[in-house]
């Protein structure tokens, strides 16, 4: 009887290779889900934690702003910045021009401070917080004046907020679901994101609305369709070039810089240094400043920040105008060297599987499964259709991609590839192969039929 053979064992180098293998797929598995748990620490307990006002502008007559900036200064450094006007009316005119957050004057009587709560709740809040001390102080009794006062269904200012965030998250998800159509091309996702972003801000304008969250103004449905075209466009012309760490990009830029940055939530004056830096030119920020003075400040200050949205919205469009030139230049390089290139990795996010090369039945369409882009028809040398073809799908390079088998009609699919050039090859016992080169293009189904002949030694027993 022979001896059983002895199990090999792995050597070092086999078990260093597993363990590298290893640690490469749970990077790959895991760098999202940590990214998005750092950046909510960073992005949202860091400057959410602790509130304070930075820099807040506040007009005050000028007979009494430099005692008071010497005075506010001690109790709280670098938080209110005095801003001289000649008079009391000139303050709360300050106020209702977008000047200055809020106007203060003092006595003699009990002295004033003229407020918008649409700047915010909370740094309304800390505004009579502070100036009630300061009146105290010189023996008065504050006395508040709301000069841009919210609408009716928003009690703490945020409601604007979450309108404007039901049309910023959104576009971006729509992105990432539009990557598993492999049937459409570029122009068709550009225009399922424009149809599908304006149905997004008129629900979001009308139930705001509804809510009585927001004053009426059909202008801002414009705006809001602005805000999910920046979003939306610059995410899918950002695919080409960031390829699998969309997810991480589009999420950092939109959700984890956007919001905290916004001042919808905390006033941007309440927020660290960093994301006041960012309200300028994020376009959620913008949008919510838009609205504000849209809203609440007879449309002051508006024109600026819907330049900045539009300037986003152009960004995604130049994006896609070099993801376009990008892709041609990479075609023509694989024209000119007629050898393939290893094929992009597929943009991935994680909650998300997308599509890989599959077979797929030729008559039967199931939304859970990639579209067509490889279909065609197997017939023999009279015309009939031949079942049970091997239909072999290949990269240039000589990989196996998908094999599929023809159906009783003669028929094939498949699915799920990227961009590239593929060889098919058509091939069964009593048949001569047959090979074809076809282009797997972006929205456009290929169509690849064959006509076999028999082979000579079937053809001559027949």
């Amino acid at each position: 009887m022979a001896p059983s053979a002895t199990p090999e064992r792995p050597t070092r180098s086999t078990r260093g290779e597993g363990l590298r293998e290893s640690a490469l797929t749970l990077v790959q598995t895991l760098w999202f889900p940590a990214f998005m748990f750092a950046g909510f620490l960073v992005c949202y307990l860091l400057p959410f934690h602790n509130p304070t006002p930075h820099h807040v502008k506040v007009a005050v007559p000028a007979a009494a702003a430099r005692p008071l900036q010497h005075s506010l200064d001690k109790s709280l450094p670098g938080g209110y910045d005095i801003v001289p006007v000649d008079s009391a009316a000139q303050a709360r005119a300050a106020v209702t021009d977008r000047q200055a957050i809020a106007g203060y004057v003092p006595g003699p009587g009990d002295p004033r401070l003229y407020t918008a709560k649409a700047d915010g709740y909370s740094l309304e809040s800390a505004l009579q917080k502070t100036f009630t001390g300061v009146a105290q102080h010189g023996g008065g009794t504050l006395r508040t004046s709301e000069v841009a006062p919210i609408a009716s269904g928003d009690g703490l200012g945020t409601g604007l907020f979450y309108a404007v965030l039901a049309c910023t998250i959104p576009a971006y998800v729509m992105v990432m679901m539009l990557l598993r159509a492999t049937s459409f091309g570029r122009r068709k996702k550009i225009l399922t994101l424009a149809v599908a972003g304006a149905v997004l801000a008129l629900i979001a304008y009308g139930v705001a609305r509804w809510m009585n969250v927001i004053p009426g103004d059909p202008l801002a449905i414009l705006f809001l369709f602005l805000m999910t075209q920046a979003v939306s466009q610059t995410s899918l012309g950002l695919v080409p070039f960031v390829k699998q760490y969309l997810p991480g990009v589009a999420m950092g830029l939109f959700v984890l810089l956007s919001m905290p940055s916004s001042g919808g939530a905390i006033p941007v004056q309440m927020v660290p240094g960093f994301f006041r830096a960012l309200h300028p030119v994020m376009p959620m920020g913008n949008l919510i400043e838009a609205l504000r003075g849209l809203f609440y400040f007879h449309g002051k200050g508006v024109t600026g920040h819907v330049l900045v949205i539009c300037a986003w919205v152009a960004a995604g469009f130049v994006l896609h105008g070099l993801g376009v030139w990008k892709e041609r230049r990479a075609a023509a390089r694989e024209a000119a060297a007629e050898e393939a290139e290893p094929p992009e990795p597929p943009v991935e996010d994680p909650a998300i599987e997308m599509p890989r090369p599959a077979a797929l039945p030729p008559h039967e369409r199931d939304a859970r499964r990639p579209l067509p882009q490889l279909s065609g028809r197997v017939t023999g040398a009279s015309g009939e259709p031949l079942r049970d073809v091997v239909i072999t799908v290949t990269g240039t390079h000589g990989h196996e991609l998908v094999r599929a088998t023809t159906d009783a009609h003669g028929e094939y699919a498949a699915g799920g590839m990227n961009e590239q050039f593929v060889n098919v090859i058509a091939s069964a016992p009593a048949w001569l192969a047959s090979v074809a080169r076809v282009s797997i293009v972006d929205g456009r189904p290929a169509h690849q039929d064959f006509r076999l002949e028999p082979r000579p030694l079937v053809a001559a027993l027949q």
